[in-house]
């Protein structure tokens, strides 16, 4: 059976905008949540896997995909709101909550914010603003594009009517090389067509300054209490599981060998193979609560 089986599209209303969500599956709730460039679609290898057992959420961010283009409110802040009302309007009390990227921090922030509403919490490939722990993974600085990225109004003028090959760029050095397929990639490079587009993406860069202080002052006062997995390749893996050992009380990190930053696609299996038995915990628990037949 194809990954994205049985899945829906539905637009869903929350915190001020609508966002574009697959749904697929029953069971207890999983939230996944892309970075960049990447759209709900990131998850096509792992998503029809899951949804045998779990009830499978994977939304376009904010201004990413067929969401809302929202004028602002790409900050982690206002992604993790974004996530929760979300969770309130399909009903889910409470999810495991799994972010890539630029779904990393709005999944960390959602977790200390409202640590009953995430029962379990994995994220992979991006480090956490300001938290110590990740001094030598950027001993050398960030990325170059992130700087191009975060100068208002440049990028998406230098790059309008160019965003294949720089999609390319991404999914190619993201997956070692080995690509995506062509039906997914086709559809990246649709989601980031038009400056438009690559506005709201390139505002989650311009919005790290005021998510890595959001960051900061939530882990002064708060815990990862769930368990909580960090999952990720060379450098950027290991910098992550090091900036949250200090706030998880329950912490396993998982280093991927031959391994591109973009998990989902590139090692799918891999990464199922370490989320089914962190998550079936869940589909224990509500199985020792039903009632007796």
């Amino acid at each position: 059976m194809p990954a994205t089986a049985a899945h829906q599209l539905r637009r869903i209303a929350t915190n001020g905008v609508q966002l574009n969500v697959a749904i697929a599956g029953e069971g207890p709730a999983v939230l996944l949540l892309h970075g960049f460039p990447h759209t709900w679609q990131l998850w096509s290898g792992i998503m029809g896997q899951l949804a045998g057992q779990y009830r499978v959420i994977a939304p376009d961010l904010r201004g990413f995909g067929a969401s809302t283009r929202a004028a602002e409110g790409y900050d982690a802040g206002t992604l993790a709101a974004d996530a929760e009302g979300l969770l309130d309007a399909l009903g889910e009390p409470s999810a495991a909550v799994v972010g890539i990227d630029a779904g990393t921090a709005p999944a960390v922030l959602l977790a200390l914010r409202r640590p009953g509403l995430v029962r379990r919490l994995v994220v992979m490939e991006a480090l956490l603003g300001r938290l110590p722990g990740a001094e030598h993974t950027v001993a050398t600085g960030a990325p170059w594009w992130f700087g191009f990225h975060a100068v208002p109004g440049l990028a998406e003028t230098v790059l309008a009517g160019n965003e294949a090959p720089y999609i390319d760029f991404f999914l190619d050095s993201g997956t070692l090389g080995r690509g995506v397929p062509d039906d997914i990639r086709a559809a990246f490079v649709h989601a980031y067509t038009g400056s438009e587009a690559l506005r709201c993406a390139f505002s989650y860069y311009r919005a790290l300054p005021t998510s890595a202080q959001q960051l900061q002052d939530a882990a002064a006062t708060a815990r990862l209490t769930m368990p909580t997995m960090a999952i990720g390749s060379h450098p950027v893996g290991p910098g992550l599981e090091h900036q949250l050992r200090p706030i998880a009380d329950d912490l396993i990190g998982h280093h991927l060998q031959d391994c591109g930053h973009i998990i989902p696609l590139d090692r799918p299996d891999a990464l199922f193979a370490l989320l089914e038995p962190f998550l079936c915990v869940d589909l224990q628990k509500r199985a020792d609560a039903a009632p007796n037949a």
